[in-house]
């Protein structure tokens, strides 16, 4: 078949982990932008893939599911049930993992479930959320976001979304974590998430209620206690850590940039415009959107062999020289909630729940600022995400909301 492979002869796969990777994957980019629009990476040792960094090639390959299904199995059987990347990767009936019709049920069922939150109700669980977790460290004068903030945030805002014992939501968000990072044991992080999203199912179907998971139960398309199992894992696999780190990251950006920092002291808030530069810069997922070719694929002149994974750069394809420089302030034509049938469903109610987030944050403790220089943040390793590891600040003591 014709086409050349997604590098010239000789070129070493690009790591995708180490030191470099994990504090200044753009850096990586750079050298990988020499090469071409695709190039050969490895996800960890030994385990090979081809990354799409071009924006037009990304977003064509989104939008093509014919050409690039999500059919891993073939590809699961060569690299074995060892690989520390298969929980990440492997074939699961959810809307993720599947293709047609089979997609097409998984997510109506989703869409519609989420259709039915409310914006202010969604807001209000954000706020009394973010009030709850600020007025545990608001005497203290000091905090790290991520443990104390960040990450709890999520799981308490989908606790009342799908009616879940917080029990069942730190199982899921522990699993969750342990996939992305692709440490200790990540096969042991997919059971405990898929476990506790089972329980989830199984007490919404005794006891169900006016939650997310209840209506996905109830749903016309009639899916069955494992079927609704897998997409309340994946809604909430997905919901948790990468909005930790969107809020999170948009934290940074604000208490670290000029260009949005300066005008928190005159009471102008520019919140929506830092998480448009997230999303385009430094998305939550980086690289993931995988897809498997059934058989080798000319693509844009490169040769992509069949059953072996094409994965998308969001954070790369969003910065693609290419595009130049334009304005990104209201700009949503990133991807970081991915593109094509498979487009993040909950992209806006993550947005939301972000803004309040960051907001809430701002507002009570105005003054608040970086703990440690912006360059000695540190980053969590990992092919698949962009998440800091702790994010330390300090603020004058303030008052809890109750005594305001």
């Amino acid at each position: 078949m014709g086409g050349r492979p997604p590098a010239p002869p000789g070129t070493a796969p690009f790591p995708l982990y180490g030191p470099e990777f994990t504090k200044s994957p753009e850096l990586v980019y750079e050298r990988m932008r020499a090469v071409g629009d695709l190039v050969p990476v490895e996800l960890v040792p030994g385990v090979p893939a081809t990354l799409v960094l071009g924006y037009d090639a990304a977003l064509e390959i989104l939008r093509d599911p014919d050409r690039f299904p999500r059919c891993s199995e073939v590809w699961e059987a060569e690299v074995g049930p060892e690989c520390p990347v298969l929980p990440m990767l492997q074939a699961r009936p959810n809307a993720l993992f599947t293709n047609g019709a089979v997609h097409a049920r998984f997510r109506s069922v989703i869409v519609d479930g989420l259709a039915r939150v409310h914006p202010a109700a969604l807001r209000g669980y954000a706020e009394n959320a973010a009030d709850g977790l600020i007025d545990a460290f608001a005497d203290d004068g000091k905090a790290d976001l991520i443990a104390q903030y960040t990450r709890p945030i999520p799981l308490l805002v989908f606790t009342e979304l799908f009616g879940c014992p917080q029990e069942i939501a730190r199982r899921l968000e522990q699993g969750m974590t342990g996939m992305l990072e692709g440490v200790d044991d990540p096969a042991e992080a997919l059971g405990m998430l898929e476990q506790a999203a089972r329980d989830l199912v199984a007490l919404k179907r005794a006891k169900p209620g006016a939650d997310i998971a209840s209506w996905m139960l109830r749903h016309p398309a009639g899916l069955d206690d494992e079927e609704v199992m897998n997409q309340v894992g994946l809604l909430l696999a997905s919901g948790t850590e990468p909005e930790n780190s969107l809020i999170a990251n948009g934290i940074r950006l604000l208490l670290s940039d000029d260009r949005f920092g300066g005008d928190l002291s005159g009471g102008s808030l520019p919140v929506e415009d830092a998480l448009d530069e997230i999303l385009w810069t430094d998305p939550p997922i980086s690289n993931y959107g995988p897809t498997f070719p059934r058989r080798d694929v000319n693509f844009h002149g490169y040769r992509l062999p069949a059953h072996q994974p094409v994965i998308i750069s969001y954070a790369a394809a969003n910065t693609d020289p290419s595009r130049g420089e334009a304005n990104r302030m209201g700009n949503r034509a990133h991807l970081a909630f991915a593109g094509g049938p498979h487009t993040c469903p909950a992209k806006n109610h993550a947005r939301l729940i972000a803004s309040v987030a960051i907001e809430r944050l701002l507002d009570r403790l105005p003054d608040v600022e970086l703990a440690v220089q912006p360059e000695e943040l540190e980053w969590r390793p990992g092919a698949f995400h962009r998440a800091l590891t702790a994010l330390p600040v300090t603020f004058p003591p303030a008052p809890t909301a109750g005594s305001f």
